[in-house]
C-alpha cells in the first residue's frame, strides 16, 4: 500500500510540469475555497461523505500524500476560474473569534461587582464613623478629635463660651483698644462648626480625617458686619497713627526742618473680615491690618519752602518805611513772627502782623500813636465808663503783606502807611457789659487790730475795680498777690495747723470771706473755697473762706453774659464787699442748726512759736443750702457741709509724763 501511494505521488508529479503549477497566492485562495466547499457540504448532510469535486477540464488533480497520522484526503491546487467579484471567501475560523466579546463581558461584570462592593464598604465606613469627629481635630485650640457629636458640642461650649463673652483686645503696634463681641453681634456657632465634622458624609477629606486625623478647624461665627465695621471705625480713631507732616520752624533766626514720615491707618475692610474670621483663634491682642498714610506735606514741599521762603526771610534785616520814618527789623524779629502752615500739599509762610507792628513800635516808638481802651471805674461810688480813644497805627494785614514781599526778595524794604487804630476795648464794648447795678453785697465785723486792718485795707484796694468778664473766674490770690512785705502787707495773727500763729498778710481771710459771700449771694459758680478749721463768730457758720498763699485760694466764676465789677472797702469796725453788674439770679439760702457738737479739751503744743489759748467755742458740723432761680424757675439746689474743730485750751510745751500733776 505504501508503494501504491508512492507510485501514485510519483506519477502525478511527473505529469505536472513547472509551467503548470499555480502561484502561492492562487494556491491559498483555491485551497481555502475547496475546503470551504467541503465544510459546507458537511454542514448540509453530516452523515454523508462529501462528494469529490467535479473535475475541471483544464485542472490537474493531485492525490493526497500519506503521513504518519493522516487519514484525510487533501486536494491539490487546482486552476479554477476566478471569482466574479475577485475577493476571498470567509474563513472557517471566524466562528472562534466571535467568542472573545463573551470573555470581555464576564470581566466587566466582575469589575462592576467589585465597584459595588467597594461603594458599599465606603458607605458603611462613612455611616460607622459619622457620629464622631475626625481624629486630631481642634477648634480654636480645643481638642475634640474622636468625640461623639454631643460630647464635642459640650466641650466646645464649655471651653469657648467664656472666651466668646470677653472683650476682644485689638492693637496696632503699641496702641491698644478693644471690641465688645455682644455689641457687634459676634458669637460662636457651635452647631454650624460641627455640621461639617459629624454626621453621615461621603466627603473623602472628612472620612480620611476620621481615620487618619484632620487637625485645626476654624470655628464658624455669626457677626453683624455693619455693627462690626462701625465699631472698627471707632477703634481706628484710637489706633491710627497720624503721619508726621513736613514742617519748618525757627530756632532764633535758624530754620529747622521736620522731615515727613508716613503714618498708619487701620484697614477697616480687611479688619472686618479678619476679626470676624479669627476673633476666637488669633493670638491676643488681635493685630489689626493697616495701610500706610502718606503725609500731605512731603519732602519736596519742605525743600521748596525752605529754599524759597524760610532761608530768604532770615537772610538779612527788613526795613519798614512808614511815611519816610524807618524801623529795621532783625532776622530774629522776623523769625519770631513767622509761621509755616500747610496749604494743601504745600507750606505757606504766614507773618503775624500785630506782632510785627509791636516790633516796629519797639524799634521806633515815634512811628505810631496807640489809642486808649475804654475803662469802667468807680466814680462817686458808682460804675462809670471812661470812653476809648482812637490812635494812629499800622494796619497789621498790610504790614504783614509788605514784610512778606520784602523778606522773600532782594528788595528788603517794606513800604506801609499809618491808619486809624481802634482800641481793643471800645466804649461800645464797655456799655454792652451792663455794669449798672448792685447784684450782691456783704459786710463782716472787724475786731480792733491796727496791724491786721492794714492788710485788709491793702487787699481791699487791690480787688476794687477788678472787672470780671462773662465766663471768666475771679481769683482772690491772683487779684491781691503776691502777699509779701514788698507789696504792702504786714505780719499779723493767723491760725496754722489748728494753732494760733503769725504770718505776713494775717487777717486777709476776712477779705476772702467777704469775697466768697458776695459771689455766693450773687449766684456765681463756686469754683473753690475752704472754710477755717475753727469757727469765728464774726463769720456766718459754713459760709466763710480762709486764704493761704499759694495753696488755698477762693475762686468763683461769672456765669452771666454781663460784666461783674468788684468793690471792697474797710471802715472802722467792718469789712465791706459789693458786686456791680446786671441782676440775673434770684438766690435763696438757708443754714442748718449746729450738730455733732464737740466740747473743747486741753491740748499741748511743743512748737517754739506756740501761743497759749484759754479755749472757747465747741466744735460742730453745719450744712448750708443755696437755691438759684432764673425767671421764676429753680435752676439748681446746692449744699455744702463743713465740720469745725473746737477752740481747745492750748498749753505750750510737751504734755506731762504719766503720773505728773496736771493741776
Amino acid at each position: 500500500m505504501t508503494d501504491d501511494r508512492a507510485a501514485g505521488r510519483g506519477s502525478v508529479d511527473d505529469t505536472v510540469g513547472p509551467a503548470d503549477r499555480p502561484t502561492p497566492d492562487t494556491h491559498r485562495a483555491h485551497g481555502m475555497s475547496d475546503l470551504d466547499s467541503v465544510l459546507a457540504r458537511r454542514q448540509q448532510d453530516p452523515g454523508q461523505a462529501p462528494a469529490a469535486p467535479e473535475p475541471d477540464a483544464d485542472a490537474t488533480v493531485t492525490l493526497p500524500a500519506a503521513g504518519p497520522d493522516a487519514t484525510a484526503v487533501h486536494a491539490a491546487p487546482v486552476h479554477a476560474a476566478p471569482d466574479p467579484q475577485d475577493r476571498p471567501m470567509p474563513s472557517p475560523f471566524d466562528q472562534f473569534r466571535a467568542e472573545e466579546p463573551r470573555r470581555r463581558r464576564r470581566g466587566g461584570l466582575v469589575a462592576g461587582i467589585i465597584v459595588v462592593l467597594l461603594a458599599l464598604a465606603y458607605g458603611a465606613g462613612a455611616w460607622f464613623l459619622g457620629d464622631r469627629t475626625p481624629n486630631g481635630t481642634t477648634v480654636a485650640g480645643v481638642p475634640i478629635g474622636g468625640l461623639p457629636a454631643d460630647d464635642a458640642r459640650v466641650r466646645l461650649e464649655a471651653e469657648l463660651s467664656p472666651l466668646a463673652a470677653e472683650q476682644v483686645p485689638a492693637a496696632v503696634g503699641e496702641a491698644a483698644s478693644s471690641l465688645d463681641p455682644a455689641a457687634v453681634g459676634l458669637s460662636f456657632d457651635v452647631d454650624a462648626t460641627l455640621d461639617g465634622l459629624t454626621g453621615f458624609t461621603l466627603d473623602p477629606r472628612v472620612l480620611w480625617g476620621r481615620l487618619f486625623g484632620m487637625g485645626p478647624v476654624e470655628p464658624v461665627s455669626e457677626v453683624d458686619e455693619t455693627a462690626l465695621r462701625a465699631a472698627l471705625t471707632t477703634v481706628a480713631g484710637e489706633l491710627d497713627v497720624a503721619p508726621v507732616e513736613g514742617a519748618i520752624t525757627f530756632a532764633g533766626a535758624t530754620p529747622e526742618v521736620t522731615e515727613p514720615v508716613d503714618g498708619t491707618a487701620v484697614d477697616v475692610d480687611a479688619a472686618t473680615e479678619a476679626v470676624a474670621r479669627t476673633w476666637l483663634t488669633a493670638e491676643r491682642p488681635l493685630e489689626l491690618p493697616t495701610q500706610p498714610v502718606a503725609p500731605a506735606v512731603g519732602a519736596e514741599a519742605v525743600d521748596e519752602a525752605l529754599t524759597t521762603l524760610a532761608q530768604p526771610l532770615v537772610s538779612a534785616p527788613v526795613t519798614v518805611s512808614v511815611d519816610g520814618t524807618l524801623a529795621e527789623l532783625s532776622p530774629e524779629q522776623l523769625a519770631a513772627n513767622a509761621t509755616f502752615v500747610a496749604e494743601g500739599s504745600a507750606l505757606k509762610l504766614e507773618l503775624d502782623g500785630e506782632g510785627l507792628a509791636d516790633a516796629v513800635a519797639e524799634v521806633n516808638p515815634q512811628i505810631q500813636v496807640t489809642g486808649e481802651d475804654a475803662k469802667i471805674v468807680l466814680k462817686d461810688g458808682r460804675p462809670t465808663i471812661v470812653p476809648s480813644t482812637t490812635g494812629k497805627g499800622l494796619d497789621p494785614d498790610q504790614l504783614a503783606e509788605a514784610v512778606h514781599a520784602a523778606g522773600t526778595s532782594s528788595d528788603r524794604t517794606a513800604e506801609v502807611a499809618l491808619v486809624e487804630a481802634e482800641p481793643e476795648f471800645s466804649t461800645a464794648d464797655a456799655e454792652a457789659l451792663g455794669v449798672k447795678e448792685v447784684i450782691a453785697e456783704f459786710s463782716s465785723p472787724m475786731p480792733y487790730d491796727p496791724v491786721r486792718t492794714t492788710n485788709l485795707k491793702v487787699g481791699a484796694q487791690k480787688v476794687t475795680g477788678v472787672l470780671v468778664m462773662p465766663g471768666e473766674e475771679f481769683s482772690l490770690l491772683e487779684a491781691i498777690g503776691p502777699i509779701s512785705a514788698a507789696n504792702g502787707y504786714v505780719s499779723s495773727g493767723v491760725v496754722e495747723d489748728g494753732f494760733v500763729s503769725t504770718a505776713v498778710g494775717g487777717g486777709l481771710s476776712q477779705l476772702s470771706t467777704n469775697m466768697f459771700n458776695v459771689g455766693f449771694l450773687a449766684g456765681m459758680d463756686d469754683v473753690t473755697h475752704t472754710p477755717h478749721s475753727r469757727w469765728f463768730e464774726r463769720y456766718p457758720p459754713g459760709r466763710e473762706a480762709t486764704l493761704w498763699e499759694p495753696s488755698t485760694d477762693m475762686i468763683w466764676r461769672n456765669n452771666t453774659e454781663y460784666g461783674v465789677l468788684v468793690q471792697a472797702w474797710v471802715t472802722g469796725d467792718a469789712v465791706h464787699a459789693r458786686l456791680w453788674g446786671t441782676d440775673v439770679w434770684d438766690v435763696r439760702t438757708s443754714t442748718s442748726e449746729k450738730y455733732n457738737v464737740v466740747e473743747p479739751k486741753t491740748v499741748y503744743n511743743p512748737s517754739p512759736e506756740c501761743k497759749p489759748e484759754s479755749g472757747g467755742q465747741p466744735g460742730f458740723t453745719v450744712t448750708v443750702d443755696r437755691q438759684r432761680y432764673k425767671d421764676g424757675t429753680m435752676h439748681d439746689d446746692e449744699s455744702w457741709t463743713w465740720t469745725y474743730t473746737p477752740w481747745n485750751h492750748v498749753v505750750c510745751g510737751d504734755p506731762p509724763s504719766e503720773g505728773e500733776d496736771q493741776g
